[in-house]
C-alpha cells in the first residue's frame, strides 16, 4: 500500500488499489492480482495491470467525444489519476449477442432478462436484432444482481431522466466499441459501463472495453461457426476460468485453487499481452515499474493537480 500527500481514503478491491486524494481525485493502481469466481488467485500475473490500464486509457480517449470521463492523467503503465465522482448505484450491461449469462437464462426457458423480452428461435451467440440493456446493481460484496429498467426508476435508484440518458450513452459507447473492434477483426459481444456525476454532469468512470470487463469474438469464421453450431473463438478472461474449471475449481466451498506454476503464470501473462495487441492493434511495450517508481510518477502527476 502506498501513501500520498492529502490522501483521504484508501480502498483495495480484488485487483485495484484506489487512493482518494483531498476528496477530489482518485489515484487508481491496477495491480497484477487476478481474480476469478470472486476469488483472488494466489499469484500475480506480470504486466496484467498495465495491459488493462492501458487498454482502458486508449478506449476512454477514443470515446471522450460522446461524454466526459473521469481521467486526468495516466502517469505510469498501470496507474490512472482522475476525478472522484458520485457513482450511480447500477452498472449498465449491454449485450449484442446471446452469450454467457443471457444464454444461460435463455437456455433455461426464460424469454425475459432484466425486463427485456428475448426473441424466440435464437441459438447461442446469435446477434440480437439490436443490442439489449441488462443492468445490474453494484454490490459492495458478493454478486451484482440483475435489475430491470422499471425497478431502477420506481425504486429511485436513478431518476428517470438521468437513467434515460445513461441508456443513450451506453448504446452510443457500445456502438463506438463495436466500430473500434471491427477494425481489429473483432466483434464486441457484451460489456459494461459505469457512470458517475461530477459537478452535476454525467461522467464515464472506471475501465471500458477491456478483456476483463468485455467479451470479444473473432469476426473471421464467425458465421461458419454459427452455422455449424461450433463454439466461437473468443477474446476475454474466459481462458483463466476455463483453466480453473479444468482443474476442479469454480470458487465453491471446499474446492482448492490449482497450483499456479511458473509456466501457468507465464502463460496467462502472455495471453494478456496478446489480448492487448489484438484489441489495440500494436505491440505491447513491457515496462517494469516497481512500487517505488510508481509512487514517484504518481506523486509528480498529483503535484500538478489544482
Amino acid at each position: 500500500m502506498l501513501q500520498f500527500q492529502n490522501q483521504t481514503n484508501f480502498y483495495q478491491g480484488k485487483v485495484r488499489d484506489v487512493y482518494t486524494i483531498a476528496d477530489k481525485y482518485l489515484a487508481m493502481v491496477v495491480s497484477d492480482r487476478i481474480s476469478a469466481f470472486d476469488v483472488v488467485l494466489p499469484k500475480p500475473i506480470p504486466y496484467k495491470g498495465a495491459v488493462l490500464n492501458q487498454i482502458a486509457a486508449i478506449m476512454l480517449k477514443a470515446t471522450e467525444d460522446i461524454l466526459p470521463n473521469w481521467v486526468l492523467a495516466v502517469p505510469s503503465p498501470n496507474a490512472t489519476i482522475g476525478h472522484k465522482c458520485d457513482t450511480y448505484p447500477v452498472e449498465m450491461v449491454v449485450r449484442g449477442n446471446l452469450t454467457g449469462h443471457a444464454w444461460r437464462t435463455y437456455k433455461s426457458g426464460k424469454r425475459s432478462l432484466c425486463g427485456v423480452p428475448l426473441p424466440e428461435g435464437m441459438k447461442e451467440n446469435d446477434f440480437f436484432p439490436s443490442p439489449i440493456l441488462t443492468p445490474t446493481t453494484k454490490a459492495l460484496v458478493g454478486h451484482d444482481e440483475d435489475i430491470s429498467r422499471e425497478e431502477i426508476i420506481s425504486s429511485g435508484l436513478v431518476p428517470e431522466a438521468e437513467y434515460e440518458q445513461l441508456e443513450k450513452y451506453t448504446l452510443a459507447l457500445f456502438q463506438r466499441g463495436k466500430e473500434i473492434a471491427a477494425k481489429q477483426g473483432l466483434i464486441l459481444v457484451d460489456t459494461k459501463y459505469e457512470f458517475g456525476k461530477k459537478d452535476g454532469v454525467i461522467t464515464l468512470i472506471d475501465e471500458i472495453h477491456t478483456p476483463d470487463s468485455s467479451r470479444y469474438f473473432y469476426s473471421e469464421g464467425f458465421e461458419e461457426r454459427q452455422a455449424k453450431g461450433e463454439a466461437q473463438k473468443q477474446l476475454s478472461k474466459e481462458f483463466v476460468r476455463e483453466w480453473l474449471m479444468e482443474n476442479g475449481f469454480q470458487g465453491q466451498e471446499g474446492q482448492s485453487i490449482p497450483e499456479m506454476t511458473e509456466q501457468v503464470v507465464a502463460g496467462i501473462s502472455d495471453r494478456y499481452m496478446e489480448l492487448y495487441e489484438q484489441v489495440i492493434g500494436h505491440p505491447f511495450k513491457k515496462e517494469a515499474i516497481d512500487e517505488s517508481a510508481n509512487k514517484s510518477l504518481l506523486d509528480a502527476a498529483l503535484a500538478k493537480l489544482p
